[in-house]
């Protein structure tokens, strides 16, 4: 018998191909369910990554990704995985707050709804969002070219699209937070004298067309209740894809 569950994790950085590989067995690459979870697993920045892999002899059962983002510079950014709860437990126990360590660092996890509650008992909870992700219909994309859009590059080097106000400042701004050879997931944000112009659409219209140019498909990831925002998403283009995910913020719990 296997043991239940055996673990690979990360020692070197030369490991993390051979990992990645692996947890491409639990993703499908061409679903919008699994756009973000594949982005931080298998695209993202090999330096500023850490994969820990859960097996039961050749067959994966779960995976837990840790990454540096410049989303905040003192949370890690987690991914979690798994096809069981106690899978999911169990790597959350390991990575988060291994046994005999006294540091409680503070985690960013995205998973999947069925493992909220492990996630939950596993972090000291601060916040829980459960999100909708929506796909962009081309069917109903209609693009409209505003002349006050200019491009604009992120401090990540990433393309953005801003309306700027007559005073130089930034009012409505549209960009990528990730992007993979499928997918890319993206944000728009407005200030609030300059809500109700129109502008939010009009950057998050030049984004998407840059996105297309590159043959990807656009991702918006909104959180439930959020009206404004599932309004702005739709008016674009992009329909709900079905697919949720559970975003939480937390520090990890001392293993007993």
């Amino acid at each position: 018998m296997a043991e239940w569950p055996s673990f690979q994790e990360q020692e070197i950085s030369q490991d993390l191909g051979e990992l990645r590989r692996k947890v491409r067995t639990m993703l499908d690459l061409t679903t919008p369910r699994d756009g973000l979870a594949a982005y931080y697993a298998l695209y993202h920045d090999p330096a500023r990554t850490r994969l820990w892999v859960a097996e039961r002899g050749l067959r994966v059962e779960g995976f837990l990704a840790l990454c540096q983002t410049g989303w905040d510079l003192f949370r890690l950014f987690g991914v979690l995985r798994a096809r069981r709860s106690d899978v999911a437990m169990a790597l959350l126990q390991r990575v988060l707050q291994p046994a005999g360590t006294t540091v409680r660092r503070p985690y960013y996890l995205v998973t999947t709804p069925d493992l909220l509650g492990v996630a939950e008992e596993a972090l000291e909870v601060e916040k829980v969002s459960l999100n909708r992700i929506y796909s962009l219909d081309l069917q109903r994309y209609s693009p409209q070219i505003n002349v006050l859009v200019t491009p604009a590059q992120a401090a990540s080097g990433a393309p953005r699209f801003v309306i700027r106000s007559q005073e130089g400042q930034i009012v409505a701004e549209a960009g990528i937070n990730w992007q993979s050879p499928h997918f890319a997931e993206v944000y728009v944000q407005t200030a609030p004298e300059a809500q109700r112009r129109g502008w939010g659409k009009a950057v998050l219209d030049s984004c998407i067309a840059w996105i297309l140019r590159g043959g990807t498909l656009p991702l918006y990831v909104v959180a439930e209740g959020n009206e404004t925002s599932l309004r702005l998403a739709e008016s674009v283009g992009f329909v709900d894809s079905g697919a949720r995910e559970c975003a939480v913020e937390g520090i990890g719990k001392a293993v007993r």
